[in-house]
């Protein structure tokens, strides 16, 4: 839906690739370029390993975790938490920086519990930036450490885009990246006057036809992203979006075994807010259809009276 958008994997820790699977964390489809690798940890060393890792596989960029406020996280000395330490965010920047061509950049809080001082990001941001990083994703929400789960800590701790804004003000070289609570094309384009670029989380994954507006609206490239994407109007439609994502499970499926039901998954807000979107949702997280080609389920996902029939 979008040539352009910048997708970042979910977060590996530098433990899964050092002592598990390489393969299964990193292979991805080249239609997800332009891609970066997200990686949690907090020891230089082996960033530095798994950054090569990263750039070795194809990935365009690499970020450091610093937002991450789950206790399992924190029990690995890492993700939010290490904004208390922007030194040793420094060395591990550095590290990185030093093994790779590709750029190196940080997902970072503005800050952590209930103290809250601009002073402490601007310090964290003014410390990291020189060891060589000069981007950062900044989710405009304290990270609070202890008494909130992983999910209230999305929506609890206020936001502040103006901390994110005054962020560029001081540091008019960096790229500042705003994330947080962004749900319309009209807030993207407010938050672009004021910083570099916006990054989008749940909405995009809830209401992932937003996708499709995106490179026009944010990259004035009005092509579609390919002839067969199109209407006889000239619009992408979902239902294209749908028969690629088969197709996609189809290959998935014949090369590594993955069944369809693990990817459809994330595809279930595409017809969001749309007639029929209930039952269309229905049949693709109906795990008792599994052993059925992924053709067959999208014709069965189609046909509205198939639970009646």
């Amino acid at each position: 839906m979008s040539r352009h958008a910048l997708l970042y994997s979910e977060m590996v820790t530098t433990g899964a690739l050092i002592h598990g699977d390489v393969a299964r964390h990193l292979r991805f489809d080249p239609k997800e370029q332009p891609l970066a690798l997200q990686l949690g940890g907090s020891d230089p060393a082996d960033l530095a390993h798994c950054a090569r890792l990263g750039e070795q596989w194809g990935y365009s960029e690499i970020n450091l975790n610093c937002g991450c406020p789950s206790e399992r996280v924190q029990r690995g000395a890492f993700g939010a938490c290490l904004m208390a330490e922007p030194q040793l965010v420094a060395d591990c920047v550095k590290a990185m920086v030093d093994v790779v061509d590709v750029p190196v950049t940080v997902k970072h809080r503005i800050g952590i519990d209930q103290v809250e001082s601009y002073e402490f990001v601007g310090d964290f941001v003014g410390a990291v930036s020189q060891a060589g990083c000069s981007t950062f994703i900044v989710h405009a929400r304290n990270a609070w450490l202890k008494g909130l789960s992983p999910k209230d800590n999305r929506d609890i701790p206020p936001l502040r885009y103006e901390w994110a804004y005054r962020l560029k003000r001081d540091f008019p070289d960096l790229m500042i990246v705003l994330n947080g609570g962004i749900t319309t094309t009209e807030q993207v384009q407010a938050h672009l006057a004021q910083v570099d670029g916006v990054m989008l989380g749940r909405e995009a994954y809830h209401n992932p036809w937003w996708l499709s507006q995106w490179d026009a609206a944010f990259f004035a490239d009005l092509a579609p992203s390919s002839a067969a994407a199109t209407s006889s109007a000239g619009d992408m439609t979902r239902e294209w979006v749908e028969l690629q994502m088969v197709d996609y499970m189809a290959r998935e499926q014949a090369a590594h075994g993955t069944t369809w039901p693990s990817i459809a998954r994330h595809m279930l807000g595409l017809r969001h807010g749309l007639p029929g979107a209930r039952h269309w949702r229905r049949v693709w997280s109906d795990y008792s259809l599994k052993a059925m080609p992924p053709d067959q389920v999208m014709a069965l996902a189609r046909d509205t009276e198939f639970y009646e029939k």
